[in-house]
């Protein structure tokens, strides 16, 4: 399934060299020269650097069910304080991860900063999860509320059937997959045009409740902070819930390496999107209490509904589609910046060698992005996605703590890194607070649940030493997790999508091996001038047969 790990190539002096010699990783070195190779290209601007970090923040929530911070506040006061507060140490987390990003230039996001700092056990303990269960999980349910409200304008008087849900759904994860397979271009200009569409909704909200503020209606604002008493464990899961609310910060960290000037646009990008993001939450919060009472709200299935149907009339019909709109925003922005981290993780030497890939034309991570379909509709027609998040919601905040922890760590070790960007030292160290005070919160509002995450979380260690560690493996286990084997399922899933002919193993090597040497000291030439193919293969694959010249005498 996997292999060795490897140093990688993007900066000089990775984990494994630090530990076998007992010191810190040299982080932010420079590549050295080599011969030219296939990468993956610096498209993400700052624009849409925005849109991926706001595509990814605003799902369904805001739009649908706002109300898990007013249950558990009792007052309209106090509910928009923890919308604030969520958005200010969100804040914090983003301004940490913009100094990770730019003094670590590698994607990864989470996965690369605990390896660099804390070596490749925990590290693989969290791409194991996140591949296994958290993404194909978290890209479901989106796309189950994906599914759901691109039909409601169907199903207006009655329910919309759970089989007709789920087929939508698979077609609108498999558009996402297909549209990141294709084009990395095309990926960033459409979560633009969705991440437009968000806002264009948002302000949609808010422009009518200001106009409702101006003509007086602030009955629902009166003693604001008076109300149900919040219990002890009111206001912490408040918190939480408004902190969940915010993630997806963290996502252009996973892409660091196709951001054009990551040194000034990652800063940029996150101080910007982070406070659009907290501004429109706020006010859209303000809104819905400009038109809607809190008990009025805590009983609406669809709170943006509800506001629409009131000051909107009709217009109200258009809502579902901006929701459908903003969840595939968030698909296709998750889906965009995880598969990196795929990729820099089999980079690594901790996922099948396969997934470090590139298309040599398309430059995209075509085998990253592949790997989640299969997994993500198996939890889709399969799995209890609701569970299975609620195991391992704790898993996120724990990860994210010892990335941030983690800066803090090199803070001392390594004063005289390259920082590019770098944060007042009490901002990491409340946001790891802030983290840890999460998982703390986990074990005691629901132990079982958690519990159980952290079982399913440790079985990273047990594999991560059967399949990185262990040299001795049957030769069953490594025929089965070779090259070939998944190659042909690659071609066969390619060949069923686009309905052509498999793409020839020669438009694809691995970035470790397009590294350390040319592609002509591993293809043999035996180029056809009338049919343009190349009967030539690379030493290593097996059986040979023809692709485009293109791929070995570009």
């Amino acid at each position: 399934m996997v292999r060795k790990p490897v140093v990688s190539t993007i900066s000089s002096g990775g984990y494994l060299q630090g530990s076998v010699r007992g010191r810190l990783p040299s982080l932010g070195g420079k590549e050295p020269p080599g011969p030219e190779k296939v990468v993956l290209k610096k498209k993400i601007t700052l624009l849409r650097g925005i849109s991926i970090i706001i595509g990814t923040i605003i799902g369904a929530g805001i739009f649908i069910s706002p109300k898990g911070v007013l249950k558990n506040t009792g007052s309209v006061g106090m509910s928009l304080v923890i919308w604030t507060v969520c958005g200010v140490l969100s804040l914090f987390g983003a301004l940490s991860y913009a100094e990770l990003g730019t003094s670590i230039k590698k994607s990864g996001g989470h996965y690369i900063y605990i390896l660099e700092v804390f070596g490749p056990l925990p590290a693989f303990v969290r791409v194991w999860v996140e591949l296994l269960i958290i993404r194909p999980a978290a890209t479901a349910v989106i796309s189950l509320a994906f599914g759901h409200y691109i039909l409601e304008p169907f199903f207006i008087h009655c329910a919309i059937p759970e089989l007709a849900i789920k087929l939508i759904t698979a077609v609108g994860i498999t558009i996402v997959m297909v549209l990141n397979s294709m084009s990395v271009s095309w990926s960033a200009r459409i979560q633009i045009f969705l991440t437009f569409c968000k806002l264009t909704a948002i302000l949609i909200i808010i422009v009518p409740g200001v106009m409702q503020l101006i003509k007086g209606q602030t009955q629902h604002f009166k003693d604001a902070f008076s109300g149900r008493d919040a219990s002890v464990m009111g206001l912490p899961l408040a918190f939480y819930y408004g902190m969940y609310a915010y993630a997806g910060w963290f996502y252009l960290n996973f892409v660091t390496e196709e951001v054009h000037n990551p040194e000034k646009t990652i800063p940029l990008a996150i101080c910007i999107s982070m406070a659009i993001v907290t501004i429109g939450y706020v006010l859209t919060n303000v809104a819905y209490f400009t038109t809607i009472s809190a008990e009025e709200l805590m009983l609406s299935d669809a709170v943006a509904v509800t506001f629409s149907e009131r000051l909107l009339g009709n217009f109200s019909l258009a809502v579902p589609v901006f929701v459908a709109l903003s969840c595939f925003g968030s698909m296709n922005g998750g889906v965009f910046a995880v598969s990196r981290l795929f990729y820099v993780a089999s980079r690594e030497g901790h996922l099948p060698e396969i997934l470090s890939m590139i298309h040599v034309r398309k430059h995209t991570p075509l085998p990253a992005v592949i790997v989640l379909h299969p997994l993500t509709m198996i939890m889709l027609f399969c799995g209890d996605l609701y569970s299975l998040l609620n195991f391992l919601s704790f898993a996120r905040w724990l990860f994210i703590g010892l990335a941030v922890a983690g800066l803090i760590y090199l803070r001392y070790k390594r004063p005289d890194m390259h920082r590019p960007f770098k944060v007042p030292l009490f901002i990491p160290a409340l946001f790891s607070f802030t983290c840890l005070f999460m998982v703390a919160l986990s074990l005691y509002s629901d132990p079982f649940s958690t519990g159980i995450g952290f079982i399913i979380t440790l079985t990273g260690v047990p594999a991560y030493y059967f399949f990185i560690i262990w040299d001795k493996k049957p030769k069953w286990f490594r025929r089965a997790s070779g090259r070939g084997w998944w190659w042909r399922m690659l071609q066969l899933k390619w060949f069923l999508w686009s309905k052509w002919p498999p793409v020839p193993y020669g438009s694809f090597l691995p970035e470790w091996q397009r590294s350390e040497s040319p592609v002509s000291s591993i293809i043999e030439n035996r180029c056809d001038d009338i049919t343009r193919t190349c009967s030539g293969s690379p030493s290593w694959l097996s059986p040979k047969e023809p692709w485009p010249c293109t791929v070995c005498c570009r």
